[in-house]
């Protein structure tokens, strides 16, 4: 009879199954070597320096036998990076070959080296990075850069402004001096079949200061003092670069002389100090002012300035009703046409012309309202010789103002009387009243310039 033979586990007293036999230490060994991929031409890999001389260094890399760096790979490393090679080091090699003749696995540190540069480049170039490096030469297209054991061309074109030197000079004017020096860059090109590598410093530039002009925006906040330095002028104001981010300074905000251009207050590359009006963070706009950080002339003029005083004024602008005048660069008056000749005219233009400087006697103040009036024609009045005498003597007695009056129109009240046209509601040579209509430009409208 055929005996049967049982694969099942032996059933032991209890119910318990025989336990299972241990795995053999050779089976684990083997799973291990079959697990092994031993490694090809190409790879990169981490391994043990185990032996350095002047003519081969033995690495070990995990293989059957210790991998080689021959002679010749030594020589290229130079004697430094010879001298940085210790046994128990850890280093990155790259596999040339497999096996050679004589069955060593032939190995490079440079070339891994190299490939690794290669690696971090693909991965700055990939994410738009920016990044330092150091000059290493120039040609007459532009600067050599180093990117570890890679070589980087920045073309003239890609140069900031600041290094671009002159088209017309040689390359030794241009570049010598920056060798050695440090350079923000950004990759724009790469091709490792070609070993082609184009960067930009004028990229970088851009996405530093964007970078910036972010956490700028996010940090500034109104009413804030920052230092600046000015980047450039318009017809409606100046640009002021705050560290990453231009704000703009607008004409009304520049000096509290309206008349002021941009060229006259501020010139392109001076540093300043800015007062933050506004942050809008959707449109990426900073409002700033020069002129809130300076004393407002219109606080102080009546200490500084007195009814019968003489002044340089220099016009500024010609009206139907008169001529304004600014005053020392700083304050802005009226003189009214009844003030700008003792006999009679039809235009202020046929006495004074924008641009002309003129001395001017001040004939009232209203440091309230911010006007001021003045006058020619009262220059040399002898009501006035005593003032004048004092005042070029230095004397400092208290004088008692004239005793005229000045009217809202600008016109001397003496004797009560008014020899304007149009003051009494009569019509004027023109036919019209001189009352001014509510479209016309008067004095008034030049109070509520002032007021805005």
């Amino acid at each position: 009879m055929e005996e049967k033979h049982n694969n099942d586990p032996e059933i032991l007293e209890g119910g318990g199954e025989e336990p299972k036999a241990e795995q053999h230490p050779m089976a684990a060994l083997m799973e291990d070597a079959l697990a092994f991929r031993a490694p090809k031409p190409g790879d990169i890999v981490e391994g043990e320096i185990v032996s350095v001389s002047p003519t081969e260094v033995l690495v070990d890399v995990g293989g059957k036998s210790e991998g080689l760096v021959p002679s010749k790979e030594l020589e290229r490393l130079g004697r430094e990076g010879l001298e940085s090679l210790h046994v128990g080091d850890t280093v990155s090699v790259y596999i040339v070959r497999a096996e050679d003749r004589e069955g060593n696995m032939i190995l490079s540190i440079r070339r891994a080296e190299e490939e690794n540069d290669w690696r971090r480049a693909q991965k700055q170039y990939e994410q738009g990075e920016s990044f330092e490096t150091t000059v290493a030469g120039f040609n007459k297209g532009g600067l050599i850069v180093r990117l570890g054991r890679l070589r980087g061309f920045v073309p003239a074109s890609q140069l900031a402004s600041g290094h671009r030197g002159g088209e017309e000079q040689q390359p030794e004017e241009r570049w010598a001096r920056l060798v050695g020096s440090p350079i923000h860059v950004k990759i724009i090109e790469l091709n490792r079949r070609r070993k082609r590598l184009i960067l930009s410093e004028r990229a970088a530039v851009r996405f530093r200061r964007e970078s910036q002009r972010v956490e700028l925006l996010e940090t500034l906040r109104p009413g804030e003092v920052r230092p600046g330095v000015v980047s450039s002028l318009t017809d409606f104001g100046a640009f002021v670069d705050l560290g990453g981010a231009d704000g703009l300074v607008h004409l009304s905000e520049l000096s509290w002389n309206r008349a002021a251009k941009p060229r006259d207050v501020v010139k392109v590359g001076q540093e300043v100090e800015v007062y933050v009006l506004n942050v809008d963070q959707a449109k990426k706009r900073i409002a700033l002012s020069l002129k809130r950080l300076a004393p407002e002339p219109w606080a102080t003029v009546e200490d500084r300035y007195y009814v019968g005083q003489l002044v340089e004024g220099t016009i500024t602008r010609l009206t139907n009703f008169g001529a304004f005048a600014l005053v020392n660069d700083e304050i802005e008056g009226l003189i009214h046409i009844s003030e700008l000749s003792m006999g009679r005219i039809n235009h202020p233009q046929d006495v004074v012309r924008e641009g002309e400087k003129h001395v001017m006697r001040i004939i009232r103040i209203d440091a309230k309202r911010r006007r001021m009036g003045l006058s020619l024609k009262r220059v040399a009045d002898p009501e006035y010789a005593d003032l004048d005498w004092q005042s070029e003597f230095g004397e400092e007695e208290e004088e008692e103002e004239p005793s005229f009056e000045y009217d809202e129109s600008g016109e001397s009240d003496e004797s009560g009387e008014s020899d304007e046209p149009g003051e009494s509601g009569e019509p004027d040579e023109s036919g019209e009243s001189g009352e001014p209509d509510e479209s016309g430009e008067d004095e008034s409208s030049y109070q509520d310039d002032d007021e805005l």
